[in-house]
């Protein structure tokens, strides 16, 4: 029987540090304490770091290269490992509003590598960013291939999905898209953007069934003191707000003043990454767009359309504590425990306790990525 022993460091457990130990037994966390039994056990020595939570990104359009759109099979695992390196355990792989045709390619691919799952950061399942999306707001989204709500569409994807559609942005003013969420409440977790819908519409959207905000702020209808629209809805209900924290999409002040109004267990951290993340500056695709990045910027070939980011996790969690000076002890909810309760992986992920799977990252005290650990197994050491 596989045991290892994580020793010498602090953790961030029960949301507080403590100078503790954590045995982990086949993959899953069997015990967390003091002076714990070391027996037969191979030993983790953190060097005095900081062991959290692995973390976990619920937007993620790619990186290292990889479209999500686009990817083949070795391509997900390439990815897979290149998460891994940011600190990333579990991820969802979304998908952009694309051709059925296409949509259904992605989902086959990202189901095989859910199947045969690769050395690194665990796919958890599919997030499906439209195609139900508004046209004032449609971001980086193709425009002719936006349309109505339609639950039938969405079922084929599930299906063809085996089940595996965990995620999905809607705009709840669309015509059709009411009706599609109150049907597909429970199948799925439904968050609203790229969305003009007023405040009433977008009420009327959290109390049928909308769980989320995608990408807080941007591509949407903002507040107006005469005319709250979605910001006044889910600043004022108790939904998640997805955060896109480079320092672009949100100033640091926006940050925190989303913070100030939800509360830290209300707001998931993720990227919203494309291929070009971790990479440089240059010319990349994001779905059926052409791409290019400047500066770390990716916006739509010859326009002033963000196309997603180039952020990882790993970049985010220090961005976090910069823009608001917090410790871990919070900062590290936006990217563990929080995301794990908006897609119903809490009873497996997001917390060091006895029963989690043995999901970790090891932090330095600035926040640097050392290693990150999956089902207690070593997927990522930085190098010495």
């Amino acid at each position: 029987m596989e045991r290892t022993l994580f020793t010498n460091g602090r953790v961030l457990t029960g949301g507080r540090l403590a100078a503790c130990e954590v045995l982990v037994r086949e993959g899953r966390i069997a015990a967390v304490g003091e002076n714990l039994d070391r027996a037969g056990c191979r030993v983790a020595d953190l060097g005095g770091n900081l062991l959290a939570p692995g973390f976990l990104d619920v937007h993620t359009h790619g990186g290292a290269g990889v479209d999500i759109n686009a990817a083949g099979c070795e391509d997900l695992s390439r990815l897979s490992a290149f998460f891994a390196s940011q600190g990333v355990t579990g991820f969802l792989a979304s998908i952009l509003t694309d051709t059925e045709e296409a949509t259904c390619r992605a989902i086959d691919r990202v189901c095989a590598l859910m199947d045969r799952p690769a050395p690194g950061a665990k796919c958890l399942g599919i997030h499906l960013e439209g195609p139900f999306l508004c046209l004032k707001y449609k971001g980086a989204m193709p425009p002719e291939l936006l349309r109505e709500g339609d639950a039938g569409l969405f079922q084929r994807y599930q299906e063809r999905a085996g089940g595996r559609i965990r995620y999905m942005t809607v705009a709840p003013e669309v015509r059709g898209v009411p009706e599609m969420i109150r049907a597909l409440r429970g199948q799925c977790v439904l968050a609203m953007g790229h969305t003009d819908a007023d405040y009433e519409t977008a009420i009327d959207a959290i109390e049928g069934g909308v769980a989320a905000c995608t990408h807080t702020f941007n591509v949407m209808s903002l507040f107006h003191q005469h005319r709250p629209a979605v910001m006044g809805a889910v600043l004022e209900r108790p939904v998640y707000c997805e955060a896109i924290c480079d320092g672009r999409h949100l100033h640091p002040g926006t940050v925190r003043m989303l913070l100030s109004c939800k509360g830290w267990d209300k707001v998931v951290a993720v990227t919203d990454s494309m291929q070009a993340a971790g990479l440089p500056d240059g010319a990349y695709m994001l779905g059926v767009n052409p791409v290019t990045v400047t500066g770390g910027d990716a916006k739509i070939t010859g326009t002033d359309i963000r196309a997603g980011s180039t952020l990882t996790l790993a970049q985010a969690v220090k961005n976090l504590a910069r823009f608001t000076g917090a410790g871990p002890e919070n900062v590290l909810k936006l990217l563990t425990i929080n995301p794990a309760r908006l897609i119903g992986e809490d009873h497996r992920r997001g917390e060091i306790a006895a029963g989690k799977d043995a999901d970790f990252v090891v932090l330095s005290p600035e926040l640097d990525v050392l290693e990150t650990w999956s089902a207690g197994e070593r997927v990522y050491a930085a190098a010495t």
